[in-house]
């Protein structure tokens, strides 16, 4: 009980701070991910044994130029490239059922655009048309809250056939259904509030942000148990680090922001 409180407490205070920026202003919502990004990058970091200090400065390098200087649609697309490309190596990686052995090098670009690049497009993906869509990013987070939460409790109640035993082996093929059941029946209500999206539109996002969180979060799981950790942290009690909170988010969001670019253009 204990320990359900103490879950609970923290993913209030995740949820406030997180609510308290996207309302408060775009510079507070802005801030608040770079330093995500930064907590994220500190543990991915410290998992994988990468040394010195130089992703941080690189990272953030990077997130100044795409948040606030770059206005140009051609680098936004090459960035945009490339860290799906990158994203698709650790697909690779998670499906190649082998242990790879990362050098220094390919440890920083992995983790430069995997995770800087993940926190610059969930950062991006509220600024439509020069404005900042405040119920847009909240529906990305309510997505990924909603396919977690259900994927765990349909998965704990009925689930039965393992999903990815040899990485995670709590979660099931039932568990995964469930949650992609409920994320699409929460982006039906998502699309009463953000009508700038059609429900057909919300539908194809909630399957593209389930389909590469879930992804993100198997992705996670491979790294932390090639590092021996169960958790990639201990900065949010009762829910280990910032990563194992934002693996999903920022493994989908190059793919989220792709899929409302595309919409953009056919719309």
């Amino acid at each position: 009980m204990r320990e359900i409180l103490r879950r609970l407490l923290t993913g209030a205070v995740y949820v406030i701070l997180l609510l308290s920026a996207v309302f408060l202003s775009s510079d507070a919502f802005d801030f608040l991910f770079m330093t995500f990004g930064l907590a994220c990058l500190y543990e991915y970091k410290r998992m994988i044994k990468l040394p010195g200090y130089h992703i941080f400065i690189a990272y953030l390098a990077l997130w100044w130029a795409f948040i606030y200087i770059i206005d140009d649609k051609i680098p936004v697309n090459i960035l945009m490239f490339i860290t799906i490309s990158i994203n698709f190596i650790l697909l690779y990686y998670l499906f190649s059922g082998k242990e790879k052995l990362f050098n220094n090098l390919q440890k920083f670009i992995i983790g430069l655009f995997y995770i800087g690049g993940g926190c610059i497009f969930l950062t991006m993906i509220p600024y439509k048309d020069n404005e900042f869509a405040k119920f847009l990013i909240m529906g990305v987070f309510i997505l990924i809250w909603v396919n977690d939460t259900f994927a765990y409790l349909v998965g704990k109640s009925i689930g039965r056939n393992k999903l990815f035993p040899s990485i995670s082996p709590k979660k099931t093929i039932e568990g995964a259904i469930g949650g992609f059941v409920f994320a699409l029946a929460a982006s039906y209500f998502l699309s009463k509030y953000e009508t700038n999206i059609s429900l057909g539109q919300w539908l194809i996002l909630a399957t593209v942000i389930v389909i590469t969180g879930s992804l993100g979060d198997l992705i996670e799981s491979k790294f932390k148990r090639a590092a021996g950790v169960k958790d990639s942290g201990a900065i949010l009690p009762g829910h280990g680090g910032m990563l194992d909170r934002l693996d999903s988010l920022v493994f989908a969001a190059p793919f989220a922001y792709l899929t409302l670019i595309i919409f953009s253009h056919v719309s």
